[in-house]
């Protein structure tokens, strides 16, 4: 599906395409219209066609195992003065109407951008040898060992002279002044000196250029792969670093990937935070450290933040400086692969949280330092308001500029390829896709305001692209958009007229929580209103779910925990004392709150590192107000592991949530039905794969004999309990009894049944408890389930869950040592053809009145 993500002859969904070649010879044959309408009109003035070179780099380009004399590379996107010919009839085929029929009226645009995104893949095609090659500029630009030397190549339009400055030459370059091309790409090769590279290996390194007004300046280059500062000097500039080890030091990838999951439950984590002392954590501490732990709680996909180089730590990450460095203050390039590769070996996928939605203002140490007296066709950049975010204070990329795609489509190949990630999460997604960035706008869910003048058809294109590219280098790779918006399309398929992704975040749900929490007493929430919020997303377009971000865990803001239990977390958690009203009631709801988002919110879950416990602290990074402290980032796992303090209750809960996804599949499942949303019971009843789980919100109320709704009849029993003694709860419900169903109504005639369930049976539901109960085949009821098995959920027996206390390894065996090379990965590993991208199978959705009949 993803194979070469072509237009010519749209598929439907499942089916095969052509390759990429195959596709734009028949667009150039037989295309005859191509339909700009009022949207060309203003997302266009961005195209223009300013230049089409060729340039020829001085050094071999290795490209496949032959040697390329002259790669060809062009300046900026075409417009419709375009030599290639419009997008044929067939573009009338745009599969994403047929999913929703309601983007009909948005035909029009649909057709402008793939348009679009077609001419753009034909050009690449035609003058770069196709997508793929095309995201190889590393390969010719920054840094580059050749037979004899080193070449440095830096685009630079407005530079008027240019040198390479370093350690290596004592910081004088009037011995190293670059060459520039008619396209303004500067160039130099640097000999080897008998034999030794000039430049060695960990050596610092500038690209010095002077600009119109006569002034010199120093600035780090744009591919650098590493960036140091002096840590003796606060505020110290970075330097890049010329990084090439030798092969001895260099590290080896030793395990496969895993496979991609069926759903994927996300551990998101800052390594630089993780550690329990008040400093920046390394990755290789987080490796040994960390990883036993997210993998010790069942979850199958750790994301990781802050990895591309940033200069202010405080930015969390998200103001980057080099898109191709990874953060030397957790360490090197090579301790970021030991860490990736050691996940792999505990069956964990490792996204990075990608930026490329904007870029650090900071022209010291950032790509920012090159935007100086160049117009917008010679920058990374827009130029004026265009090129700058008012609430951010960052800058905004051009990406219709042909040099910015080829640098952000290089970096995401080189993060794939150089340290083996398994996808992407990028950030920032709604500032991408509108010229208005999402500031100040609500999005009511009219189709309108997502396909207009409004959209940045440039950024959605980019975003195609890149898509496009990604599942063809990686056909398992997992990427998920951060957009607040909800704009249509974004999870479909590139071939069909979609965005490519393949999640998105559901980011309203932990609004909701949020509002709940502040501003609401118990009595008042709604069920109806919490069902709709965490089944109110896109048909056929998957969703990963939270109950709460990072960004709540921040100075300022409040956790979930922390909203529910204030300042008793400091005081009442320990268990030698009884729980207070506020902690009963915060444990209660911590567990509910996440497990109902988890099982009805999305196809995904996600958690951020420490919310799993409860923590207590929120993050503060070192910053001018609070004196440059580390201590508030940081984790403190000491309070999990401690015994007798009940942080340890919501963390084994967390991991029972996750163990009972990897046994049953609910996450996968297309099967969801909301049967019930009692408003004055406070109960939700809903269905998710064979199971059926009852939350009882109500602060006080239990209810014995309480009538629940199910799909198919038998036996129930108890599969998780929130009010499980080793959950901190109060061991209400019985996890021996067997519950029996009884028909209800006529059989096929859903209006007589019970809440429009054929089937039903009776539980206790205590207050503020959520249980989850399994169907169980007698036949089945003494087999044992294997430790992956997701075919047969009848195959488990009673105590399965309960139990899942013994799950916890023992974090030393599940650390091993990446330098035995007799350790055996936890997963096989899985050829990229034998692959199969997943879609978005039918959801079935239901809402059941359920408040008089229950």
């Amino acid at each position: 599906m993803y194979s070469s993500c072509g237009f010519a002859s749209i598929p439907a969904v499942g089916s095969s395409t052509p390759s990429s070649r195959t596709q734009c010879a028949q667009t150039s044959r037989d295309s005859r219209r191509f339909a700009n309408q009022q949207f060309g009109r203003v997302v266009s003035q961005s195209a223009q066609l300013v230049m089409r070179h060729k340039l020829h780099f001085p050094s071999r380009v290795q490209r496949h195992g032959r040697e390329d004399h002259n790669p060809k590379i062009s300046a900026v996107l075409t417009d419709d003065s375009s030599t290639m010919t419009p997008i044929e009839d067939d573009i009338e085929k745009i599969g994403i109407l047929n999913v929703d029929p309601g983007l009909e009226p948005f035909r029009d645009h649909f057709k402008y951008r793939v348009k679009r995104y077609v001419d753009q893949k034909m050009l690449f095609e035609k003058h770069e040898g196709g997508l793929e090659e095309f995201a190889k500029g590393y390969l010719g630009f920054g840094f580059n060992r050749e037979d004899g030397g080193i070449v440095f190549c830096e685009w630079a339009p407005a530079a008027q002279e240019a040198q390479l400055i370093g350690d290596f030459n004592g910081w004088d370059g009037s011995n190293h002044n670059m060459e520039k091309n008619q396209f303004g790409v500067w160039t130099i090769r640097v000999p080897d000196e008998n034999g030794v590279p000039a430049i060695p290996h960990k050596s610092r390194v500038k690209f010095r250029f002077k600009h119109g007004n006569g002034v010199w300046v120093d600035r780090i280059p744009a591919w650098i792969k590493y960036a140091i500062a002096d840590p003796s000097k606060f505020a110290a500039p970075y330097d890049g670093v010329y990084w090439d080890p030798p092969p001895s030091e260099r590290y080896q990838f030793k395990y496969p990937r895993p496979p991609k999951p069926d759903a994927p439950r996300i551990y998101e984590a800052h390594v630089g935070m993780s550690s329990p002392e008040p400093r920046v954590n390394s990755y290789r501490e987080f490796a040994d450290d960390v990883l036993p732990r997210i993998r010790a709680n069942n979850y199958n996909t750790l994301q990781l933040m802050a990895v591309m180089e940033h200069s202010y730590y405080g930015s969390f990450g998200y103001h980057v400086t080099n898109f191709f460095a990874v953060s030397s203050r957790s360490g090197t390039p090579e301790d970021l692969k030991y860490l990736i590769d050691k996940a792999h070996s505990l069956g964990l996928r490792v996204l990075m949280d990608v930026v490329h939605s904007h870029a650090s203002n900071n022209v010291t140490d950032g790509l920012n330092g090159f935007d100086i007296g160049q117009s917008s066709q010679e920058s990374y950049f827009h130029t004026g308001d265009r090129g700058y975010h008012e609430l951010w204070d960052s800058r905004l990329f051009n990406y219709a500029n042909w040099e910015v795609l080829r640098f952000l489509l290089s970096n995401l190949r080189w993060w794939l390829e150089e340290y083996q990630f398994d996808g992407f999460r990028f950030d920032g997604v709604t500032s991408m896709l509108y010229h208005h960035h999402g500031i100040n706008m609500t999005f009511t869910g009219n189709y309108s305001e997502y396909f207009s003048e409004a959209t940045d058809v440039d950024a959605v294109v980019y975003l195609m692209l890149a898509n496009c590219l990604i599942h063809n280098i990686l056909p398992d790779a997992t990427v998920i958009a951060e957009d607040v918006s909800g704009m249509p399309g974004l999870g479909r398929p590139v071939p069909e007229g979609g965005v490519g992704f393949d999640y998105r975040l559901a980011m309203a749900i932990p609004d909701r929580w949020i509002d709940y929490l502040k501003n609401k007493k118990d009595e008042e929430w709604s069920m109806k209103e919490i069902s709709w919020s965490l089944t109110n997303r896109r048909y056929s377009e998957k969703c990963i779910s939270y109950a709460e971000s990072h960004d709540q865990a921040i100075v300022g803001d409040k956790t979930i925990a922390f909203l529910l239990m204030d300042d008793e977390m400091y005081s009442g958690m320990s268990c030698l004392t009884d729980a207070s009203p506020s902690i009963e009631r915060g444990l209660a709801l911590h567990k509910m709150i996440h497990f109902i988002t988890m099982a009805l919110g999305g196809e995904g879950y996600l958690n951020f590192m420490g919310n799993e416990f409860g923590h207590p602290e929120w993050i503060d990074f070192p910053r001018e107000g609070n004196n440059w402290s580390y201590d508030k980032c940081r984790r403190q796992w000491n309070l999990v592991d401690a015994e007798h303090l009940r942080y340890k209750f919501m963390n084994a809960f967390d991991r029972a949530m996750n163990l009972l996804d990897e046994k049953f599949s609910i996450l996968a499942s297309t099967k969801q039905i909301v049967s019930s949303t009692n408003e004055e019971a406070k109960v939700i009843v809903f269905e998710r794969g064979d199971l059926v789980f009852v939350f009882n919100f109500h602060p006080e109320n239990t209810y014995d004999g309480y009538k629940v709704g199910c799909d198919l009849p038998g036996k129930y029993r108890v599969a998780l309990d929130s009010d499980a003694w080793e959950f901190g709860g109060h061991g209400r419900v019985g996890h021996a009894s067997d519950h029996f169903t009884c028909p209800e109504g006529i059989p096929g005639v859903p209006e007589t049944n019970f809440n429009n369930r054929p089937n039903s049976f009776k539980v206790l539901s205590p207050a503020r408890t959520c249980v989850a109960y399994y169907r169980v085949d007698e036949s089945l009821e003494d087999t044992e389930l294997e430790e992956n098995d997701h075919d047969t959920v009848e195959e488990v027996d009673d105590t399965f869950i309960t139990d899942v206390a013994v799950r916890q390894a023992d974090l030393e065996s599940m650390s091993p040592s990446l330098e035995d090379d007799d350790v055996e990965p936890l997963w096989p590993s899985v050829e990229d053809d034998d692959v199969e991208p997943k879609y978005m199978r039918d959801l079935e959705v239901d809402f059941g009145e359920g408040a008089s009949d229950d």
